[in-house]
């Protein structure tokens, strides 16, 4: 699931990522409003969104709430599994999980949250969701078009990008987060996808040795 030519790169793309994750935590642990960085964009306690773009705020919502996000992950397994990739269909289900339980497990340690104290916002799951989905998708897609380091990361940092910015930009203009938010949520799943995408390979190799799995 981590082509060759992208390991080292993509590698240190996960390492870099935990650090702006560490640093925001840091700072905002145990904030209840937004800091100089958020409002550099928007007042986000404000739902500043008006129709039509509301709807496709919501729609974009919609992916990353449990029901939306079921129904990407199934249709990504079943894909998966009807072009017989079943390292895939395991690596699209614990790539998007862990990134989720990450991003769960740092709201609770930092501690940060936006209309009320019982609304926990750092870093946003939804934005953690959506950009492991798109970069399962986009490392995928390299695999399978062989591309090179070059073509290969350019793919997986621009699906990964317009992931991050598409549920950014719905989770602000509807006052669900904060932006620094979307970027602690944002690296966490370039910090998670990668390690869990060499640890499928690793054990999906080790039991292909031995005879079940005989196709990625």
């Amino acid at each position: 699931m981590l082509p060759p030519p992208l390991r080292g790169w993509l590698g240190l793309v996960a390492v870099l990522a935990v650090l702006p994750v560490v640093v925001l935590g840091v700072m905002y642990s145990g904030h209840g409003e937004s800091g100089t960085v958020d409002r550099w964009f928007i007042q986000p306690t404000d739902d500043s969104v008006r129709q039509p773009w509301r709807g496709v705020a919501l729609a974009t919502d919609f992916l990353a709430e449990p029901a939306g996000a079921a129904l990407l992950i199934v249709a990504a397994v079943a894909g998966c599994l009807l072009l017989r990739r079943p390292r895939t269909a395991v690596f699209a289900v614990l790539a998007t999980g862990l990134a989720v339980v990450a991003a769960t497990l740092l709201k609770s340690l930092v501690g940060r949250t936006i209309h009320g104290p019982d609304n926990l916002s750092y870093p946003s799951g939804h934005a953690a969701f959506l950009t492991a989905f798109a970069l399962v998708a986009a490392l995928f897609a390299a695999g399978r078009l062989g591309l090179g380091r070059t073509a290969g990361l350019l793919l997986v940092l621009a699906a990964a990008v317009v992931a991050g910015v598409a549920m950014g930009w719905a989770q602000v203009a509807l006052g669900a987060h904060y932006p620094t938010d979307i970027l602690g949520g944002w690296c966490t799943a370039l910090a998670v996808v990668p390690v869990t995408a060499l640890l499928v390979d690793r054990v999906a190799d080790r039991v292909a040795d031995s005879g079940p799995w005989k196709h990625r």
